[in-house]
């Protein structure tokens, strides 16, 4: 997650840092920042229901990054000073593309499968 994280904020700061300015490529690590320690709760949160319910840990982690994402884009730019466009794009991408990622973590493995031999 971390790699995926930096290697997004790398690329991003990259291509669009010299058309946002310093205060865009401040927006892009802040929402870094956010949605690393936002996927570590929801993936922490996902991994200890994911055995009784997949569904609920994942839909669960989905709340929890769209009330992130709201509060993000309500308050928190405007309290940190950030461009509001520039956080919400990259926090609702560092989201999806990390998102992306759950279920090969989650999905159970071979070892602890069921066997179906009869």
């Amino acid at each position: 997650m971390v790699v995926v994280i930096g290697g997004i904020t790398w690329l991003a700061i990259g291509v669009f840092g010299s058309r946002i300015g310093p205060e865009g490529v401040r927006a892009i690590v802040t929402s870094a920042g956010v949605a690393f320690t936002v996927q570590l709760l929801t993936f922490g949160i996902a991994k200890a229901i994911a055995p009784m319910n997949v569904m609920g840990g994942g839909g669960g982690g989905a709340i929890v990054r769209l009330v992130v994402l709201a509060l993000h884009g309500l308050f928190g730019a405007a309290l940190l000073g950030l461009p509001l466009d520039a956080s919400l794009i990259s926090l609702a991408t560092f989201f999806f593309l990390t998102m992306m990622m759950e279920p090969f973590f989650l999905a159970p493995s071979a070892s602890k499968a069921p066997s179906s031999a009869q």
